[in-house]
């Protein structure tokens, strides 16, 4: 066989320019743009730490600086209960990450807890991101735990950013979550502490978009964009959180009162109704 190159069949004529293929231009644009896209997302979702308590929302990475091996606050559904994971524990030490613990990023969905927080209020609540979503909760004795689906006030908690950059987090009784050692040497969550120490400090990562969201909120809030909410909690709740599809269900009694009110309104229209008619009578 011959090894030769193959040579074009097409006519060439002497001092016939040669033409070079040229790329489209559109599939350059359109390339160039999905993969600034690409980045912009990427970039987006990327886990960086807070810089204001208004910019701790949405999921979010919790750990705690703990000796010899660092933790961060987990949920296991199965079992129902929160979980102190300690990072490469039973891992031997060549195949420990090497990774700065600023550097970690979470690596289950069990691991990240997501951050609600009511329009205009300081406070907070955490949401477990696996199950059916239970709220991070601390009793009066400083017990915590993560088994109720609604919120309350033992599920709101007020985060404080210290000034290395950590977190602390306090609860409706003005304690502290903290890290505390029990018996037989398991870790676990408590809220009773009085003052914060090494024990109540966390780091928390959120997600660049929700950082770059509250930043452009605080903004338009400076420039009289953004009004803060006047109604009070009362009708807040009747807005939204109304009864029966959308109405607002009341007892009998205030049914009643509404009934007189109504009926007086009626009497009250008639009455300056009778008077309006009287008097174009008379001038009449």
């Amino acid at each position: 066989m011959s090894t030769d190159k193959v040579r074009s069949t097409k006519l060439k004529f002497k001092g016939e320019k040669h033409k070079r293929k040229r790329k489209n231009e559109g599939d350059d644009e359109d390339r160039s743009g999905r993969r600034r896209k690409l980045e912009d997302d990427q970039e987006l979702e990327a886990w960086v730490f807070p810089d204001d308590p208004t910019q701790i929302r949405g999921p979010s990475f919790i750990i705690h600086p703990s000796d010899p091996s660092p933790i961060c606050v987990t949920f296991d559904s199965t079992r129902n209960r929160i979980i102190l994971h300690c990072f490469d524990r039973d891992k031997p030490e060549e195949e420990k990450d090497k990774a700065s613990l600023l550097e970690r990023v979470p690596t289950e969905v069990s691991q990240v807890w997501v951050i609600t927080r009511v329009a205009g209020a300081s406070t907070i609540n955490l949401r477990t991101g696996v199950g059916e979503g239970k709220f991070l909760s601390c009793d009066k004795h400083g017990l915590v735990s993560a088994d109720r689906e609604a919120r309350g006030p033992q599920e709101e908690w007020t985060p404080v950013i210290l000034p290395d950059g950590m977190v602390a987090f306090q609860n409706i009784y003005e304690k502290y979550l903290s890290v505390d050692e029990a018996a037989g040497g398991v870790l676990q969550l408590r809220g009773d502490s009085e003052e914060v120490s090494f024990a109540e400090r966390f780091w928390v990562k959120i997600q660049s978009r929700y950082k770059k969201e509250a930043t452009e909120e605080e903004k338009k809030k400076k420039a009289g964009i953004v009004e803060e909410p006047s109604g009070d909690e009362a009708s807040v709740n009747r807005m939204y959180q109304a009864w029966g599809a959308g109405r607002s269900v009341v007892s009998g009694t205030d049914k009643q009162e509404i009934k007189r009110a109504k009926k007086e309104g009626r009497l009250a229209e008639a009455m300056l109704d009778r008077r309006s008619k009287l008097k174009s009578d008379r001038f009449c």
